[in-house]
């Protein structure tokens, strides 16, 4: 036998072996090339849009070349997860994303002037839609979280403010809507004339006053409006720019007979009352309207340098006729041809260098149908819904440069006659929409709720005095408290603390208002639910329920709550609530059945908005860490007490009063001290939401218990995950 011959099948099976290795080995290099020529060319793509699309300043550069460096492998790694586009288009989002991000974070401590990119911008640099980027910038941020923490602090998500821009971008979707349908009904889209110019240019020119009233609101939004921007105060400017219309506008071009009673409904022997007419009709306070259209009267003189007509009776023959002119001023030749052309260029040029450079929206296409996100909605998952049956993004992002002359005209939607041609005065009712809906609830608080006395009534102060000792000084204090750290210029973010500064105090007055507000529906349901339980108890000892601290501030927190729902501010959303008051939201839960129930003129949006809220907080807050459900819990099972603690799962007790007072810098002015907590320590002083490492008894700051029943009644399982599959709360 040959020696050599054995071994060669050997030999032969180790060389494809070899073979196969090396074959696999370079496969896996070639894989590891292409995904390295990949991320290669994304950073050559990004880097080129950088410079060349953006012009992007040498520091802003190199920070979204970091951000980008340091996620592009997030990126390659989930292109199957992110969105459901080309990997073209989830390239190009991901992108928007960083430039978003270094935009709002990278530009700290640097002057307004200098801060770099906004988002219209970003957005039309890469070809985006407002829609899409908010689909994708949450996933964004879940996924390189931890490397903005590294770059830019643990408080990146909320200098980020995206949950504010999405707010601002529902209530501009909204307004845009209530425009153009305001619009509508008032005016003709069509010049309606023959004359010597084409119908071609007098559709311009109807169209032309359209964009006129929209950028005069925007304008005025924009200098008039409190920094702590909401729904409410918006509305109301928007009405007075359509009171400003209605008086300037060429009469041929109404769709309405100012003497029809059906359409301006409140008159005079001088004639119609415009501003009442409008607040009937669009469900706003009069003594707000006229505020608000004094101020756009100011910056039609102050920007537009319009002088008011001095002799009345003089402009009462043309578009004043029927109309009385008490508390309206007129323009004369205000919105004549000439003068309309040189007044939207003014307007355009005031709007562009208003815009707030850290990113805010190019609000002038929201009045635009074609262009515009049409309807309002809300982020869910990550994905913004629009509940419009018209939705078109093509386009959605106008030029801010673009002058009124070579920009196509905003374009209202194509008004449709109605059988007796007048569809202001036929529409008997606003039509139910998100701004209808928020003046609708807006008006129940100002007749029912701010005409109320802002101190405790005769009947809850003997509740107060007839407890074991008298309760009315601590309520009182820790209603002013509580009510003044949820309510100040910090709670409304760097906008509100700036203007609260620089400004004439009108954003300190709304925010007083506010104040007065939530304390009045506090002292009101806290009444009701007294007289409530004094008869169940057929006594007015009600020690335990009102000198309960949780108790007192869970009203407080749902009744500011309601305030600041009603006036949909953009800043102030919940659970911002619960971090001013120090409560947690298994807490809130607790009471918003009871708070329901006792107050009956509650709106049915409000209604509505408490029990979204409710179901949130016992769907997923309440079992986050640090819920004050795992106190209650460890006392019902006490053998689930060495896991929960294990698990760090306790909430920490609530900051006392005095701490809060201190951070927040509350003066309780003429007001008794506090009798009740010690004087707070450093750490407390420095922050209330302080950390709390010592172990603690639970049952301190359990109790939340109603005088004649449990506020919560639980039924667990012996193990801890039995312990979550069913909870149940009842009054």
């Amino acid at each position: 036998m040959d020696g050599a011959d054995a071994p060669q099948p050997a030999r032969s099976g180790s060389g494809v072996t070899a073979c196969s290795t090396s074959t696999a080995q370079g496969r896996m290099n070639g894989g590891a090339n292409a995904s390295n020529n990949a991320a290669a060319a994304m950073e050559e793509r990004f880097a080129d849009v950088c410079k060349r699309k953006l012009v992007l300043d040498e520091s802003t550069t190199r920070q979204a070349m970091q951000l980008f460096k340091e996620t592009k492998i997030i990126l390659l790694s989930s292109m199957s997860s992110l969105g459901s586009g080309s990997p073209e288009e989830i390239e190009r989002s991901w992108c928007a994303c960083v430039l978003y991000c270094v935009s709002k974070l990278g530009n700290a401590g640097k002057a307004k002037e200098d801060r770099g990119i906004t988002l219209r911008q970003i957005l039309r640099a890469f070809d985006l839609k407002i829609v899409d980027f908010f689909k994708e910038m949450p996933q964004f941020c879940i996924k390189v979280g931890f490397i903005l923490t590294g770059l830019y602090g643990s408080d990146w998500e909320k200098r980020l403010e995206l949950q504010e821009l999405q707010a601002n971008l529902v209530h501009l979707c909204s307004l845009g809507r209530h425009y153009r349908r305001a619009y509508q009904e008032l005016f003709l889209l069509n010049d309606g004339k023959p004359a010597n110019n084409s119908s071609e240019l007098n559709v311009q020119q109807a169209s032309e006053y359209y964009d006129f009233g929209w950028l005069l609101f925007l304008v005025l939004r924009n200098q008039a409006s409190s920094a702590v921007k909401n729904l409410l105060t918006s509305t109301t400017e928007l009405v007075s720019v359509l009171a400003v219309l209605i008086i300037h506008i060429p009469v041929r071009l109404r769709n309405f007979s100012i003497e029809d009673s059906s359409c301006f409904a409140k008159k005079s022997d001088k004639g119609v009352n415009l501003i009442a007419s409008l607040c009937e009709r669009y469900l706003t306070s009069e003594d707000e309207l006229s505020k608000a259209l004094q101020k756009t009267n100011i910056l039609i003189k102050d920007i537009l340098k319009k002088k008011p007509c001095s002799d009345v009776s003089e402009c009462q023959q043309g578009s004043l006729s029927f109309i009385d002119p008490e508390g309206l001023t007129f323009f004369k030749n205000f919105l004549e041809e000439d003068s309309l052309k040189s007044s939207l260029q003014v307007l355009e040029k005031e709007y562009v260098n208003g815009l707030d450079t850290k990113g805010e929206l190019d609000a002038r296409m929201f009045a635009n149908e074609e262009d515009s996100l049409l309807g309002s909605g809300s982020l869910s998952g990550g994905a913004l819904k629009l509940p419009g049956t018209k939705r078109k993004y093509d386009d959605v992002m106008a030029s801010p440069t673009k002058s009124t002359a070579s920009r196509a005209p905003m374009s209202p939607p194509r008004f449709c006659p109605s059988p007796n041609g007048n569809s202001f005065c036929n529409s008997k009712m606003a039509p139910f929409t998100p701004v209808s809906t928020a003046m609708t609830t807006a008006k129940w608080l100002r007749s029912a709720i701010s005409p109320l006395p802002s101190k405790p009534s005769g009947e809850l102060l003997r509740f107060f005095s007839a407890c074991d000792k008298d309760v009315t000084d601590d309520i009182t204090c820790r209603a002013a408290i509580i009510l003044g750290a949820i309510f100040t210029g910090s709670s409304f973010g760097e906008r509100m603390c700036t203007s609260l500064r620089n400004t004439s105090g009108m954003d300190a007055i709304w925010t007083e208002q506010r104040k007065m507000e939530a304390l009045k529906l506090y002292y009101r349901v806290l009444e009701s639910m007294c007289r409530a339980e004094s008869q169940i108890l057929s006594g007015s000892n009600l020690t335990s329920l009102l000198s309960n601290e949780r108790f007192h501030r869970c009203m407080i927190a749902c009744s500011a709550e309601l305030v600041l729902a009603t006036h949909k501010t953009v800043t102030m959303m919940f659970p911002a609530v619960l971090e001013k008051t120090g409560i947690t939201a298994f807490d809130l839960s607790k009471v918003i059945e009871s708070f329901v129930r006792h107050e009956d003129s509650l709106p049915r949006e409000l209604k509505r908005h408490l029990n979204s809220l409710e179901e949130r907080l016992l769907e997923s807050m309440a079992w986050e860490k640090g819920s004050s459900m795992y106190n209650s819990l460890i006392v019902a099972r006490p053998t689930l007490s060495a896991e929960i603690n294990r698990l760090g799962l306790l909430a920490e007790p609530m900051p006392s009063l005095d701490a809060i007072a201190v951070h927040h810098d509350i003066s309780l002015g003429g007001l008794p001290p506090l009798p009740f907590h010690k004087q707070p320590d450093k750490d407390e002083v420095r922050s209330p939401k302080r950390a709390c490492t010592e172990r603690r008894n639970v049952l301190v700051d359990n109790s939340f218990r109603s005088p004649v029943k449990d506020v919560i009644k639980s039924k667990f399982l012996p193990p801890l995950q039995s312990a979550f599959a069913r909870f149940d709360i009842s009054s």
